[in-house]
């Protein structure tokens, strides 16, 4: 029986390794994203449009295999968390490609004017750095599997907290002078950054999870 096990655990460490490759390919869109935002670059923008019809593909793919493999395998116990977890965790995943494919629509629509007024290109450029860096390391838990660094996204995504209320700052302050149009585009980009990091983090949790039979949110 020891090949069985063996052959079930090469299909559990394929899905771990699809997870991986959907995060790398999420942490490449909203890098891309942010710079095509960043410099009104069209066609990196509609590489980053287009690319998200791979990802919503991956997820397809990966949720089908999963579902074949439990009711092929019949698992239990930790293999049966395992797959389920990596269902919810492959979700997380596909709405991060969303956001960066959302961040990236925006880029387009407003080109060739850029979509940032000056005085918030930085902010912006922190937060997609911020997100790139949480994605990168979402990848590297689920492969890891490490808990202590899962724990580490949640303070990391305190930092995206804090630039984006120092987006609305911005935003509500007497001084602005852009117009309704661009304060709703602003007012969206803070949010898409913003959720983006909750679903790494979310994927992080889930992970914690998968390990430790636990959430994270009882410590």
């Amino acid at each position: 029986m020891g090949w069985l096990r063996s052959a079930f655990q090469d299909e559990l460490d394929g899905v771990t390794n699809t997870l991986v490759d959907l995060s790398n390919l999420v942490t490449g869109a909203i890098e891309k994203a942010t710079h095509a935002l960043l410099t009104a670059n069209l066609d990196e923008a509609q590489e980053v449009i287009d690319a998200d019809d791979k990802v919503d593909l991956m997820q397809h793919d990966l949720d089908a295999r999963i579902i074949d493999i439990i009711a092929r395998q019949q698992p239990v116990a930790s293999d049966l968390r395992a797959l389920v977890t990596a269902l919810r965790m492959a979700a997380d995943l596909e709405r991060m490609g969303d956001m960066a494919h959302h961040v990236a629509k925006i880029a387009r629509l407003r080109h060739p004017q850029g979509a940032i007024p000056s005085e918030l290109l930085l902010t912006i450029e922190e937060m997609g750095k911020v997100a790139a860096t949480i994605s990168a390391k979402t990848g590297e838990v689920i492969s890891s599997r490490d808990i202590d660094k899962a724990v580490e996204l949640e303070k990391d995504d305190d930092e995206m907290d804090r630039l984006h209320r120092k987006l609305f700052q911005v935003l509500l302050s007497d001084d602005w002078a852009h117009g309704i149009e661009t304060a709703i585009d602003v007012t969206l980009i803070g949010r898409y950054y913003e959720r983006y990091a909750d679903h790494a983090v979310s994927v992080a949790r889930r992970v914690y999870f998968q390990v430790t039979g636990k959430f994270l949110s009882d410590f």
